[in-house]
């Protein structure tokens, strides 16, 4: 399928497909006269791309684990191993920002909040 209909198809733009192909994420076959040729499956895939970045997994995170993803029988153990580290990255930046905003809920009404000397952790 040619990127127009890959985009309509998928409500991305061109550009936005022609970037997933620049790092590898979809592969089209360029035909003689220039155009991109897609494989039916790259539709079902990104549907995958957006549903993993609604999820909090960057693009990096997705070309880094996407091969090993695609149609391997046991991708559903894989992709759960993987929301089982992404939940371990989301806990421990909850924990980052609740440690945030105590310490800028403590500054408040200091007089000079970033003169307020910083307790240690």
């Amino acid at each position: 399928m040619r990127i127009g209909e890959l985009a309509a198809r998928t409500g991305m733009s061109k550009d936005t497909l022609r970037f997933y192909e620049k790092i590898g994420l979809i592969e089209g076959e360029r035909l003689a006269n220039g155009y991109r040729d897609f494989p039916p499956e790259t539709e079902i895939w990104l549907q995958y791309v957006r549903t993993a970045r609604t999820l909090g997994f960057t693009l990096a995170e997705i070309a880094r684990h996407g091969e090993r993803l695609r149609g391997v029988p046991d991708s559903a153990a894989a992709l759960s191993a993987l929301f089982e580290e992404k939940i371990q990255v989301v806990d421990a930046r909850m924990a980052e920002l609740t440690a945030l905003r105590a310490d800028l809920a403590s500054r408040v009404g200091t007089g000079c909040p970033l003169r307020a000397a910083h307790r240690p952790e």
